[in-house]
């Protein structure tokens, strides 16, 4: 419950407004080769010259396996109310299916058990991007086994914390993982291969849809559901050309999953776009994708702004739309707008049941100040108008029910490696100390009053 309102409406959330934190294993946990973990698809990545920057490793990120009982208290300090982590699929599958690895099973208990003696809800997101490196080398998402290896899994960790985790979502972002992994090459497992990557992209929906309902049966009161990442899209100018560019930038990475999730079946202008026959679809894949779910997470970071690159520039309108001034240390530009638009477009086009903000943050070149503690104004500035435009969504009807913001701890960005800082707490890489940040207080001052502060 929250623990007290704030007298100003306008600036109030809903009662009962889950306030929250996320993290993903690899970007934390370290330990990655301890206590029977098997490799995964990003540590081989990680160990592979030229990947990441400064050639960095996940193998101590912030050494949350060892760590973990700080970081909770950390979170009670701070008033967190949920805490969004992923289960590294290797650490309790080493093989990916199979034998089953006891110590890596009683890591995330002793997690879960911790977080609710702290009055923390537990958001477990199965699938964080870490596929086991054995099933990658036995085809990895492009094949269709994969399916049965993640619903095994899903099953041994839905039975094994389901008595007490409520809340699941499947999986992670899977544009990033189909596309960013499999076909710009820029995340594990590195590949470039526009089939690999619509392939993977069905595999990792049907393994979604396959688990769902043995999480439901493993966990008869859980709510379940799905984080994707939407990037609204702005036209550069009024031209038919960039409203086409925008509306097919919008099918790669939003319609693609989200028609499918709702029944619509692949967008037929993207399949025509990609030029491939997609014969792994099988007859009952579709339907099985588009099952009910309890709510939809939502990542957001940043819009695009698509700019026709079929005719000539000077063909073309001239710019009426360019980015903004502002940008993160990610090169992402600030627009808080999105947010608001994002909302209004998943829900008024699609209408899930509910919806959780979860994952939104900014990466700020933070620094620990001669007195000790890290100001990150910039931050604070970032959520507060992030925040604002959830607040105008959640008034015109669209049923957002909880925030986590990215990033509890600072952490390994992925292939940007240590060199970007989401976090809330700023972690020393050298000594692993953690100093909560201006933010993070700021934050506790939000969930304090359930409203903007």
């Amino acid at each position: 419950m929250n623990k007290k309102k704030n007298n100003d409406r306008a600036s109030s959330f809903p009662d009962g407004f889950t306030w929250g934190a996320a993290t993903a294993a690899y970007q934390i946990e370290g330990a990655w080769d301890e206590d029977g973990k098997g490799e995964s698809i990003w540590d081989r990545f990680s160990h592979t010259p030229g990947m990441i920057v400064n050639e960095e490793t996940g193998d101590v990120a912030t050494d949350h396996y060892h760590r973990w009982s700080q970081d909770v208290g950390l979170m009670k300090e701070m008033g967190i109310m949920a805490y969004r982590f992923s289960i590294a699929w290797a650490r309790v599958l080493p093989m990916g299916r199979g034998n089953v690895n006891r110590a890596g099973l009683d890591f995330y208990n002793r997690l879960v058990d911790a977080l609710l003696e702290a009055n923390i809800e537990p958001f477990v997101t199965l699938y964080h991007w870490d596929l086991p490196q054995q099933l990658q080398e036995e085809g990895g998402w492009p094949e269709r086994r994969v399916t049965t290896a993640f619903v095994e899994y899903a099953d041994l960790v839905s039975r094994s914390l389901g008595d007490r985790v409520r809340h699941w979502m499947t999986l992670n972002e899977p544009h990033v993982s189909a596309f960013v992994g499999y076909l710009d090459g820029q995340h594990a497992p590195g590949h470039t291969d526009l089939h690999e990557a619509l392939a993977a992209s069905h595999h990792l929906l049907l393994a979604h849809a396959l688990a769902v309902p043995v999480i439901r049966a493993n966990c008869p009161d859980a709510r379940v559901g799905i984080a994707l990442d939407y990037r609204p899209q702005t036209p550069a100018s009024p031209s038919a050309a960039d409203r086409i560019a925008a509306w097919h930038a919008g099918g790669v990475i939003n319609r693609w999953f989200l028609d499918p999730l709702t029944g619509r079946g692949y967008p037929e202008d993207m399949r025509r776009a990609y030029h491939d026959e997609m014969i792994f679809i099988q007859p009952g894949d579709l339907d099985k994708i588009a099952a009910p779910l309890d709510f939809l997470g939502l990542n957001y970071y940043f819009r695009n702004i698509a700019r026709s690159n079929v005719i000539d520039e000077a063909e073309n309108s001239p710019r009426t739309v360019v980015p903004n001034d502002e940008f993160t240390e990610m090169g992402w530009e600030v627009y808080p707008q999105g947010m608001y638009e994002m909302l209004g477009q998943v829900h008024f086009g699609y209408g899930f049941p509910a919806y959780y903000i979860t994952e939104n943050g900014a990466a700020i070149r933070d620094q620990v100040g001669p007195d000790g503690q890290v100001e990150d104004p910039l931050r604070v500035a970032y959520i507060r108008r992030h925040l604002k435009k959830v607040l105008e969504a959640i008034a015109i009807g669209v049923p957002v029910q909880g925030y986590f913001v990215w990033s509890l701890l600072d952490n390994f960005e992925w292939n940007s490696g240590t060199s970007r800082r989401f976090g809330l707490i700023h972690v020393d890489y050298h000594t692993q100390q953690r100093t909560p940040k201006a933010s993070a207080k700021w934050y506790q001052q939000v969930i304090g009053e359930n409203a903007i502060v």
